[in-house]
């Protein structure tokens, strides 16, 4: 399972399958990581600094974290799209489309300029999360995708 938290300041990524509940976390940050409340994680209850600290001592990688740099990234149900703003001007997009088998991810990209800063992570894991929450299987076949779901 992958999971994006994010808030106007930072996105914080989760990789279930990485994690072996170190604990890291949970000490690092209790306000933001408490495995006894749903969703786990709530970034919103902490100061980012303490969040960012708590997410670079996870010792598996299953947390990982970026700075949001006033871009906005949305999913877009009829496009079969998640999409990335930096103000009005559109940045990035990841597109799937739905087969019998689940939603494939066929294409992932960001403008050149605004390159570097996690953006395509988050257009990805947008999918991902709505996919999830719908039942559906994600088949990456976009090579950056499949990099990011499946570490190859």
């Amino acid at each position: 399972m992958h999971r994006l938290y994010a808030n106007d300041d930072i996105s914080v990524f989760w990789d279930s399958d990485k994690c072996f509940h170190a604990k890291k976390c949970v000490t690092g940050c209790p306000e933001a990581f408490d495995i006894t409340r749903k969703p786990w994680i709530n970034i919103d209850n902490a100061p980012t600094a303490k969040v960012w600290q708590a997410v670079s001592e996870c010792p598996s990688g299953a947390l990982t974290c970026t700075y949001n740099h006033d871009v906005t990234v949305k999913y877009d149900e009829n496009g079969c799209c998640s999409t990335a703003f930096c103000d009005d001007k559109l940045i990035g997009k990841c597109e799937y489309e739905a087969a019998s088998d689940g939603w494939v991810i066929y294409h992932t990209e960001v403008d050149p300029e605004y390159g570097g800063r996690g953006i395509a992570k988050r257009l990805v894991y947008a999918i991902v999360e709505q996919a999830d929450r719908n039942g559906v299987k994600v088949i990456p076949t976009c090579s950056y995708a499949r990099k990011v779901l499946n570490g190859n």
